[in-house]
């Protein structure tokens, strides 16, 4: 299957923005980047490197500029992905009844792709070492399991069970979250994996 193929699938599993997407995916083809799917969502890269990409949810649809940082965003369109934890990549949310403005998204663009090929780019930095909350390792030491399919997880999905787990102040929440997350990391499942192709 092509990556055409691919977004038109994506596209129809989110009929509720079919139009709103098939818009926006029209002004990304009238450029240089090249259409592709990473991650199991529409993604326009240019020379290999991410430029920008779509994202289709329940509430909501989105552009993504994974170095949207250095846009100089005129017109206050894009908000961090994840204050505190996003460095680089911006987003461009619209809800239902939002007008989509094909010329000034175009703009925006079009600076994200001079920027590429300027090398403007934030490199991601080295993770810090995984802690491990001591709940989930006494979790390990029980279930032998368990053990073996959370080191199966990419380093990512490892630190978000980790973090989740621990970030709960009263221990009765982390006992609880525990729970919820066992039966999902026993099925090789990351903990956001539910959201990622809604």
């Amino acid at each position: 299957m092509t990556d055409s193929e691919k977004v038109n699938n994506y596209i129809q599993k989110n009929s509720h923005w079919k139009e709103e997407l098939t818009l926006l995916r029209s002004v990304f083809q009238k450029t240089e980047l090249k259409e592709e799917v990473k991650w199991g969502i529409p993604a326009y890269t240019f020379n290999g490197n991410l430029v920008a990409g779509l994202g289709a949810f329940k509430n909501h649809f989105a552009i993504w500029f994974h170095q949207g940082v250095f846009l100089k965003d005129t017109q206050k369109q894009l908000v961090n992905a994840q204050e505190g934890k996003t460095k680089a990549l911006r987003q461009w949310k619209f809800s239902a009844g939002d007008t989509i403005n094909s010329k000034l998204i175009r703009i925006y663009i079009l600076e994200a792709i001079a920027n590429a090929k300027a090398g403007k780019k934030i490199k991601p930095q080295a993770k810090a070492e995984l802690l491990i909350p001591s709940l989930l390792k006494e979790a390990f030491i029980k279930n032998k399991q368990l053990a073996k399919h959370f080191n199966k997880l990419t380093p990512g999905k490892q630190r978000e069970y980790a973090e989740h787990i621990a970030s709960a102040k009263r221990e009765a929440t982390q006992i609880s979250r525990l729970e919820k997350c066992t039966p999902l990391i026993l099925e090789g499942k990351g903990l956001y994996d539910k959201y990622k192709n809604c």
